[in-house]
């Protein structure tokens, strides 16, 4: 599984970045726009849901749990300082995917216990994408982590995030998460497409 975060600079929008995720072959993308109004998400959010729609791909959006519900997007990822997962879920019902953000094995457990579909754990390593960062997690963190769920039978896909660079998932991967999520390195390619097509080669 490999993620696309959106993300923005000189040279791309956040609609650009969807874009090219797609066209590179990733079929997971969120929607992340920090500090944004939802009078300023929705229309980029409508926006991508449809090259969404068109190229099959999973559309989530990050923190804005009523914007989901409004425009019909597939899901919301929920970070440490927005809805609880668990009122998330009350909110959306079953078919909305849930996807909440970790960095211990107790927040995992945490949100296991609430319905969440899939987990974001990190960060791996520092990145200049987030504010406000948890302890970096490292190879040894994903291994920790992933040993204690198997110790509790906690069975959720873990998403590694974080500062991730290609050069990265091969050892990430062999922690025994399910997938990685990527943002910055992608648009910083000098062809993201291209390099989104190599990433998800190598997984």
């Amino acid at each position: 599984m490999l993620q696309f975060i959106t993300h923005f600079n000189d040279r791309w929008s956040y609609l650009d970045s969807v874009r090219l995720a797609l066209e590179g072959g990733c079929r997971w993308i969120q929607l992340r726009m920090k500090d944004a109004t939802p009078e300023q998400i929705r229309p980029v959010a409508v926006q991508a849901l449809q090259m969404c729609r068109d190229a099959g791909a999973t559309f989530i959006i990050d923190d804005h749990v009523h914007l989901v519900a409004e425009i019909g997007a597939d899901g919301v990822h929920l970070g440490k300082n927005d809805m609880p997962t668990d009122q998330a879920r009350a909110f959306l019902g079953k078919d909305f995917i849930i996807g909440g953000t970790a960095n211990t094995l107790d927040d995992v457990r945490n949100h296991w216990r609430n319905g969440v579909d899939y987990v974001g754990c990190g960060p791996f390593r520092f990145t200049t994408t987030k504010k406000g960062l948890a302890p970096v997690l490292g190879l040894g963190g994903y291994e920790s982590i992933v040993n204690g769920m198997k110790s509790e039978s906690i069975d959720i896909p873990i998403v590694a995030i974080g500062g991730i660079t290609a050069e990265d998932i091969p050892s990430i991967m062999a922690t025994g998460v399910s997938g990685i999520a990527l943002s910055g390195t992608v648009l910083s390619a000098r062809d993201p497409s291209s390099e989104m097509a190599r990433l998800l080669s190598m997984l």
